[in-house]
C-alpha cells in the first residue's frame, strides 16, 4: 500500500510539472521533442543531482519510460558459452528491478557487437521489442511476461544488416511494424499487437535499413516514408505497390537516422552519400529530388531537427551545421562544440521548446547539455557529465533524464526555472 502511496503521489508530480513520458523512440509524438517542464538557464553549482545509479550490461538500445516503467535492452555476459539478449524493466522512483525477460540470440560475426541497438516502444500496457539478430517480441509491461516472440530473420528469410537490426518497433493501428526487409514479403512488416501474427507487408528493397519509417499524411491520405539501403519509397499502409520512390544507394547500407517530414520536403541524411531533400506532391502521390549535398552535408546516427526552415544537423565531419531544408544552405557550423570530432560523433537532440529553440542533447562522451538553436549561431546554457562514453538515447520524464552507457544506467534530476 505504501509503494502504491508512493507511485500515485509521483505520478502526481509528474503531472503537476508537466513532463510527459518518453514511451518510444524519439519521445511521445516519435519526432524528437519534449513537452517538458521550463529547465533554469544555469548550472547549480553542484551539478545535476543524481536519483539513483544501477549496474547494466554494454548495449546500443536507448531508454524508455512510461507510468514509473523504466525499459532498456542489454546483453548479458555469456554463460556456457550462451549468448543472450534481455529487456530490463526499472522502477523510475527507487532504482529497483521490477522484471527482466532474457532470449537465446547468437551474434555470430554481427560487427559493433556489444548489444541491442533498437529501443524499447510502449504502448498502453504493452512493451514491443526488437534485438539485433531480428528477435520480434512482446511483453507485458507489468509482470515481464511473454505475450509472443517470432524470429523474423529466419520466418521471413530476411538479409541481417552489416549492423544488426536497429530500427525500434513502431505501432500503427492495430498493428506494430517492424523495418527488417523480409525477402518473402516486404520491407514493413505488420504484426498483429496481440497474437504477433503478420497481418500486412509493403516495401521492396534489397534489404533493411537501419531507420525507423516514418507515417505522414499527404494531402487527405496517409502514407509511411521508409529509408532503405538504394531508394527512399512513400509506401501504402495495409499494403501493396509503392506509392513513389527516389533512387538513393548509400554505402554499406548505412540509412541510419530517421527521416524527417516538413513543408512537403522528406529529408535523409547520410553517412558516407551526404543529404538528399525530396520534394513529395500530388496529394503524396509523386515525389522528385530537388537538392542533394554529397560532400558538406553529411548525416550519422543522430535525426536532424527541425525549425522554422532551417535544419539543424550533427555532421560527421563539421559538427553541428543549421543550413536551409529548400536550398541546403549552410548558415553557420559550431566548431565541433556539441561533442567531439572523431570517426563516428554522435549527438543525440530533441526539442524542450521548439518556440523558442531550446533542446537538450546527450552527446557521445556521456554530457548532457542543455542548448538553444537559432540561425545566429550555437548558444550553450549549461553541461554536466551524467554518464560515460555512449550512442544510447536518455529518456525524459517529469523533471528527469535517464540515461545509460555500457556500464550504468543512472536517473538525474532537472534543475527548473
Amino acid at each position: 500500500m505504501r509503494l502504491f502511496i508512493v507511485g500515485v503521489i509521483f505520478s502526481l508530480l509528474i503531472q503537476l510539472l508537466g513532463g510527459e513520458d518518453w514511451p518510444k523512440w524519439r519521445g511521445a509524438m516519435g519526432n524528437g521533442t519534449w513537452q517538458g517542464p521550463d529547465l533554469a538557464k544555469n548550472l547549480p553549482q553542484e551539478g545535476l543531482r543524481i536519483v539513483w545509479k544501477i549496474r547494466v550490461n554494454p548495449g546500443y538500445s536507448g531508454v524508455t519510460v512510461s507510468n514509473g516503467r523504466v525499459l532498456l535492452m542489454d546483453r548479458p555476459e555469456k554463460k556456457n558459452e550462451k549468448e543472450t539478449e534481455r529487456v530490463i524493466c526499472i522502477d523510475q522512483i527507487t532504482g529497483i528491478k521490477i522484471w527482466e525477460f532474457v532470449y537465446e540470440a547468437k551474434y555470430k560475426n554481427l560487427d559493433y557487437d556489444k548489444g541491442p541497438r533498437a529501443s524499447i516502444t510502449i504502448s498502453e500496457n504493452y512493451a514491443y521489442g526488437l534485438g539485433a539478430m531480428g528477435h520480434a517480441f512482446c511483453l507485458n509491461l507489468k509482470t515481464g511476461k511473454l505475450i509472443w516472440f517470432r524470429n523474423l530473420l529466419v520466418e521471413e528469410n530476411c538479409t541481417s544488416p552489416i549492423w544488426g537490426f536497429s530500427a525500434a518497433p513502431m505501432i500503427l493501428d492495430d498493428t506494430v511494424l517492424y523495418h527488417v526487409g523480409g525477402a518473402m514479403s516486404g520491407n514493413l512488416l505488420a504484426l498483429d499487437q496481440g497474437s504477433g501474427e503478420t497481418k500486412w507487408s509493403v516495401g521492396k528493397d534489397e534489404k533493411a535499413g537501419y531507420a525507423q519509417p516514418l507515417l505522414v499524411s499527404t494531402g487527405n491520405a496517409k502514407q509511411l516514408i521508409c529509408w532503405g539501403p538504394t531508394k527512399v519509397m512513400g509506401l501504402p499502409i495495409g499494403g501493396g505497390q509503392e506509392i513513389w520512390s527516389v533512387p538513393y544507394s548509400v554505402k554499406y547500407g548505412v540509412s541510419i537516422a530517421k527521416p524527417i517530414f516538413e513543408e512537403g520536403i522528406v529529408l535523409v541524411c547520410g553517412y558516407w552519400n551526404g543529404s538528399r531533400a525530396i520534394q513529395v506532391f500530388n496529394n503524396g502521390q509523386r515525389a522528385k529530388l530537388i537538392w542533394e549535398e554529397e560532400e558538406k552535408l553529411r548525416g550519422l546516427m543522430a535525426q536532424p531537427l527541425y525549425r522554422k526552415g532551417i535544419i539543424y544537423l550533427l555532421d560527421r565531419t563539421y559538427g553541428l551545421t543549421a543550413f536551409r531544408l529548400r536550398t541546403g544552405k549552410i548558415l553557420w557550423r559550431d566548431e565541433h562544440r556539441l561533442t567531439l570530432a572523431g570517426r563516428n560523433p554522435h549527438a543525440s537532440l530533441i526539442w524542450l521548446n521548439q518556440r523558442s529553440g531550446d533542446a537538450l542533447s546527450m552527446n557521445a562522451e556521456g554530457e548532457l547539455v542543455y542548448l538553444n538553436l537559432n540561425t545566429e549561431g550555437y548558444l550553450e546554457h549549461w553541461r554536466d557529465q551524467v554518464c560515460g562514453k555512449t550512442w544510447a538515447h536518455p529518456a525524459y520524464s517529469g523533471s528527469q533524464v535517464i540515461v545509460r552507457d555500457d556500464r550504468s544506467l543512472s536517473c538525474w534530476e532537472l534543475p527548473l526555472q
